[in-house]
């Protein structure tokens, strides 16, 4: 590939990211919803996020250690990554947070779910991730959002008292 669309992919695999937050929480910032209900989507797009992440993740990268494709086809990989590549600890977080914001507004969900799609094949054409750890994330990010917001969601509602 041309190094312009290296460049591209590189940015949407490794820099999207910053600016999917940033904009989650600029789009939280200049909401017109009552202030406590913002707080609830953030908290639990984060949470649910972090929890999938560095939870759900990491658990599954403690029993199953699938290398990187880089590691074993010949596939140039445009950056390095070490950690195990099952399942794509990128998209299962970027999922997880779309679906939150899901569970609350649809439509900025959508929005979400498109921009980690967009992360996610990107990984894969940078040679770090196989299809199916991409799948497996966003799947796995959506299931553990779901579970955080019927979880901790209402406790969290009654303490910003947003019900």
């Amino acid at each position: 590939m041309g190094s312009v669309a290296d460049g591209v992919i590189v940015f949407l695999a490794n820099y999207l990211p910053y600016f999917v937050v940033a904009g989650l929480l600029f789009w939280l910032w200049r909401s017109k919803a009552e202030v406590g209900l913002r707080l609830q989507v953030g908290t639990m797009a984060l949470f649910s996020g972090l929890v999938a992440r560095f939870g759900v993740a990491e658990i599954i990268r403690l029993f199953y250690h699938r290398p990187r494709p880089f590691v074993y086809h010949s596939v140039s990989k445009l950056f390095s990554e070490s950690s195990y590549s099952f399942p794509s600890g990128h998209t299962i977080f970027f999922f997880a947070l779309a679906a939150a914001v899901y569970f609350y507004n649809p439509r900025a969900g959508n929005w979400l779910f498109v921009l980690a799609a967009v992360i996610g094949v990107a990984r894969i054409a940078a040679g770090v991730h196989y299809p199916s750890d991409i799948l497996a994330g966003a799947i796995l990010g959506i299931i553990t959002a779901y579970i955080m917001v019927k979880l901790v969601g209402p406790v969290l509602a009654k303490f910003l008292k947003t019900n």
